[in-house]
């Protein structure tokens, strides 16, 4: 199994896909219990959700789950919300708080993990992004995650339809922070924040470097906003999907058409 599929394509547009992967490795599944098994925090269909969107775009997607390692976070082991209750580079429990181990990952396990799933994500990543700079003289990269829309664990409330996320604004130039929250502000039937509860996970905010043209956001979707339902067996629901999708094909082609505007801000 590799770890990491790229389809390339000539868009100034990188889409980072780290959580839709389901593979686990045999050996790893034997040390998760019940809990682990359900694989229950994926980005259910977030790749089918992308599908097409947008003419020649490239895509890097993580095959591996992220109970394996998680590719959106610091290799450091560095939390991207301190003080608050989130999950780690190799979680030890769900989105519920629950645990997901019947034998907890050692810290060789993860050391081995970080070479063999998370490293050549990443590698990947840089190089598409470092390719498509070189073609356009910019790069963003879009970072597509879900997650339910209720979660006590993690957040109160109900979360918003669209969750956009720039690191409090650093991770891209303005231009492009403004064009995506006043598209989703325009979207009927769909609530909006920015830097709310999600601000951009590892990814964004370590290739996020307007400075070197290189511009990245993350948008963490409800899953309410595309699923039959936030449970299992996690259907993708065409009618509510090709709903959000004609929002977030305007998203997308907006951002190509901005790109050649990003050229020379270095």
């Amino acid at each position: 199994m590799t770890p990491v599929e790229i389809q390339q394509g000539d868009s100034p547009i990188v889409l980072g896909l780290p959580h839709t992967g389901t593979f686990v490795p045999d050996d790893v599944a034997a040390k998760l219990n019940a809990t682990g098994r359900a694989l229950a925090d994926t980005d259910w269909h977030i790749d089918q959700l992308h599908q097409g969107l947008v003419p020649d775009i490239t895509t890097v997607r993580a095959t591996f789950h992220r109970y394996v390692i998680d590719a959106n976070r610091d290799p450091e082991g560095n939390s991207l919300y301190p003080g608050q209750n989130t999950t780690g580079l190799v979680p030890l429990t769900d989105f519920d708080g629950k645990a997901i181990w019947a034998q907890a990952p050692t810290d060789d396990d993860v050391t081995a993990r970080q070479q063999t799933f998370h490293a050549p994500y990443h590698a990947a990543l840089k190089a598409e992004l470092a390719r498509v700079r070189a073609r356009h003289g910019a790069a963003i990269l879009y970072d597509c995650h879900s997650i339910r829309s209720q979660i006590p664990f993690l957040f109160d409330g109900t979360l918003p339809d669209f969750n956009i996320g720039t690191n409090l604004g650093t991770t891209c130039d303005p231009m492009i922070e403004q064009a995506v929250t006043q598209l989703c502000e325009q979207a009927q039937g769909y609530s909006t924040t920015n830097n709310g509860r999600f601000k951009g996970g590892w990814t964004t905010r370590h290739y996020g470097q307007p400075s070197d043209n290189i511009h990245a956001i993350q948008m963490e979707l409800a899953q309410s906003t595309y699923l039959r339902s936030e449970g299992p067996p996690w259907h993708y629901d065409t009618a509510k999907a090709d709903a959000v999708r004609v929002h977030l094909t305007s998203i997308l082609t907006h951002l190509a058409a901005l790109a050649p505007r990003l050229r020379g801000s270095k």
